[in-house]
């Protein structure tokens, strides 16, 4: 719960030496009739009447004591570690006081204080000025964010013993974070404001790590994560008449295992080398999916250790072997432990068959019908997959075959319908989706300002991105007021700004798909008009720059300090840090958390690229099959599962020469990738290789954005075939929208448009007769 904010307490309540706090109830004025006596110890009843006490404190004038109440809710907030002694103890007491604090208001009153320090407008013009912006610029701001983030986090978990009220106000606090209740629009989009204020440089000493993470987690609670995508998209299918899915994604993804990474030029030159001198070797002598088995221990095995990968008498374990409570809403679940190593000849009681379903498009069978039909009987019928008089048998088969695993989805549908729509706009009644939480996000949003906003914070936290004097400053709130002067502290602020940038990046990536997700899901020109703006955006070179590292040092890299990590640091005594221990680390061997953003950039890329062949070409160009190639020395499944989609729509494209040379790569994307009964991704003769027309896609596919964007965001919408009132009275008690500035022109109006026009009032009134 707190892996990823692990210094709030010591950060937000201003103390960062003593592990043990000395914070009690006497640490707030209002709380001074029960001095000297523990939180734990009081009843329900005069838990609530302190936390009254403390909500009215709130509303004071005086920004210190204000400051020092959200501290004293703050430190409720974190379980009152002061009076606990393990762990549990903290995360148990920190449930029960966030849904006290939700119950009695707390949520609204620190949402009235969050913008009030939005609208502060002195603060922002001091941090404008500000050569050097640090943690003292944002103290009100993190305390306020720290304490949203708790509740919206621990309020957002289920957990088995949790009570039937905790269970209401979980449904009444999802239902509150997504209606527009607060200045007109939902929680997220107030979020949203603070990023655009601060990339817009308006707002500098905006907490950005926060304020992500926050969003993040609202976007999760709101719209739902992944689980409840699945469930979502199975609804839509059922209320549209569509075939059930072939298979639950989620499920597949958890069953695969990792393959062994393509072997790099090195091992091909030594394997050579070693045959020439005669000397044995088991490598090339072994089976694809045998050298799956003996090669998985290590997840990362870099180019040097391969007299320990030829050595590999071992078991499946590694990257799969563990799985962060945080990222649950992921599906980043391994399977469970693979039996002991048998040998290869025992491998066929294993279950066998490739994961995924093959799916046929509508599009690819009047493809090969269109192709048949020329072939064969020499003219075409269209769009028509029914006729198959003239083709010989084989053909009739073939096309039995395609429509078995004919696959149509929910975009397929929307498009048509929308089609329908534009033909026939008069006869054909819209469904209003005002009702869906994004679509309230995309029609508060119409020109994508917010993932704009996201992708100029990613740049500026990728770890390959260089420090440039008009680039945005993500470290606000991290600097310290005094620059450390001892080795020891350099080192430790060096490793909390590494920490503070992959935390950006993970929750950015998150971020983004799920928005990506939820939109594609509740409309595909929704989908599409966020994508082209991210492509139009570079996100596509951006994502591929931030790959082009040591991805293994990335996930490898351990940037904590495991004896910081709350509330480890408030409960327990904390050893005394030395550059030694700093060096060492933590004992994990990967981190999840960069495994986890790399797997979201990538799935990213893909949603972006998927049918899109301009597209496709953009990776061909910026060179993407090494740096995506490399990533597959990675070894875990869902990560190697994205690679090789990304690798697979390009394949085409890269020429006989590099799929000759990368068969091992190709072995990989026929077992893990889902295949297209009539895609001959593997030899590059596909029609759709053609380059000409890559540019006249994405003019069709703005326009079709353009139209649905008239349609359905204009107020103007099918003006010419609104009715027209003829009634002199409604009319005039219609209200007329004036330009802003018409009120400064207003009497030179009067005077032009109704004082020197002559009236016939005679006239008129003999007309009314």
């Amino acid at each position: 719960l707190f892996s990823d904010d692990r210094r709030t307490s010591s950060e937000s309540q201003g103390h960062t030496k003593s592990p043990r706090l000395t914070w009690s109830l006497s640490l707030c004025p209002c709380l001074s009739a029960v001095r000297g006596r523990r939180w734990i110890e009081l009843g329900q009843e005069q838990q609530k009447s302190y936390v009254m006490r403390l909500l009215d404190a709130l509303e004071v004038t005086d920004r210190d004591k204000r400051l020092k109440v959200a501290r004293a809710i703050l430190y409720l907030a974190q379980g009152v570690f002061d009076e606990c002694d393990t762990d549990a103890d903290v995360i148990h007491w920190s449930r029960h006081n966030v849904f006290l604090l939700y119950d009695m208001g707390i949520f609204t009153a620190l949402l009235e204080l969050l913008s009030m320090e939005m609208d502060n407008n002195q603060a922002c013009s001091s941090a404008v000025r500000k050569p050097a912006i640090s943690l003292a610029d944002s103290t009100e701001l993190r305390v306020l964010l720290s304490i949203m983030y708790l509740m919206v986090e621990t309020i957002r978990l289920q957990t088995e013993d949790d009570r039937p009220e905790w269970r209401t106000a979980r449904e009444a606090f999802k239902t509150e974070l997504g209606s527009p209740l607060y200045n007109g629009e939902p929680f997220a989009l107030q979020l949203f404001t603070m990023v655009t204020k601060f990339c817009s440089m308006n707002a500098p000493h905006f907490p950005m790590k926060k304020v992500l993470l926050l969003l993040w987690k609202t976007i999760l609670f709101t719209m739902g994560g992944f689980e409840e995508l699945q469930e979502m998209k199975v609804r839509g299918r059922e209320r549209l008449s569509l075939p059930p899915l072939p298979e639950d994604s989620i499920k597949v993804v958890r069953s695969m295992r990792a393959a062994s990474p393509p072997a790099s030029a090195m091992e091909l030159i030594e394997q050579q080398q070693q045959a020439k001198r005669g000397r044995r070797s088991r490598r090339p002598l072994v089976k694809q999916d045998s050298l799956d088995t003996y090669n998985e221990r290590d997840p990362f095995k870099n180019d040097d250790a391969r007299d320990e990968e030829e050595d590999g008498e071992e078991a499946d374990s590694g990257i799969e072997g563990e799985v962060d409570p945080l990222d649950t809403d992921v599906i980043i679940q391994p399977p469970p432990p693979p039996p002991p190593l048998r040998p290869p000849t025992e491998r066929a009681s294993l279950p066998k068959g490739l994961p995924w379903a093959p799916k046929v498009r509508e599009k690819d069978i009047e493809q090969f019908l269109e192709t048949s039909r020329n072939k064969f009987i020499g003219f075409t019928l269209g769009n028509d997959t029914e006729t198959l008089v003239g083709l010989p048998r084989p053909i009739h088969e073939s096309v039995k075959t395609l429509k078995q695993h004919k696959y149509v989805s929910i975009a397929e549908m929307q498009i048509k319908r929308e089609e329908e729509l534009q033909q026939f706009v008069l006869s054909i009644c819209c469904l209003d989706l005002s009702c869906f939480r994004a679509e309230r996000l995309k029609a508060k949003n119409p020109r994508c300002i917010y993932q704009i906003a996201l992708l100029k914070l990613l740049l500026a936290a990728a770890p390959t991105s260089k420090a440039k004097t008009d680039s945005i400053n993500i470290l606000a709130d991290v600097l310290p007021e005094e620059m450390p002067i001892t080795v020891l502290q350099s080192m430790k602020l060096g490793i909390d700004v590494n920490r503070h940038k992959e935390i950006i990046v993970k929750a950015i990536s998150a971020l983004l798909l799920l928005l990506l997700k939820h939109l594609k899901l509740n409309h595909i020109y929704q989908f599409e008009i966020v994508s082209q703006h991210l492509v139009f955006a570079n996100c596509i070179p951006l994502i591929l720059k931030f790959f082009n590292q040591n991805i293994l040092s990335y996930i490898s890299a351990k940037n904590s300090i495991c004896v910081l990590d709350f509330p480890h640091c408030v409960v327990h005594e904390m050893p005394e840090l030395t550059a030694e221990s700093l060096e060492a680390g933590d004992r994990n061997q990967f981190c999840w958390r960069n495994l986890f953003s790399c797997i979201n950039l990538l799935r990213i890329l893909n949603k972006l690229t998927k049918w899109k062949h301009s597209r496709t070409m953009m990776l061909v160009v910026f060179k993407s099959a090494p740096i995506l190639k490399r990533a597959l020395k990675v070894k875990q499944a869902m990560m190697q599962l994205y690679v090789l989609k990304l690798l697979k729509i390009q394949t085409k494209y890269l020429g006989r020469q590099w799929r000759k040379s990368n068969m091992k790569t190709m072995s990989a994307i026929y077992q893990k990738v889902r295949h297209r009964l009539n895609d001959d991704w593997a030899y590059g003769n596909d029609i759709d290789a053609r380059p000409w027309d890559f540019q006249a896609e994405e003019c069709a596919l703005r326009e079709s954005i353009e139209k649905f964007n008239s349609r359905r965001y204009d107020k103007n919408q099918n003006g010419e075939f609104a009715p027209v009132d003829n009634c002199l009275q409604s009319v005039l008690c219609q209200r007329v929208e004036l330009p802003e500035d018409f009120h400064y022109s207003y009497e030179m109006w009067l005077e032009r448009e109704v004082f020197s026009q002559p009236i016939q009032w005679e006239g008129l009134l003999q007309q009314a007769q």
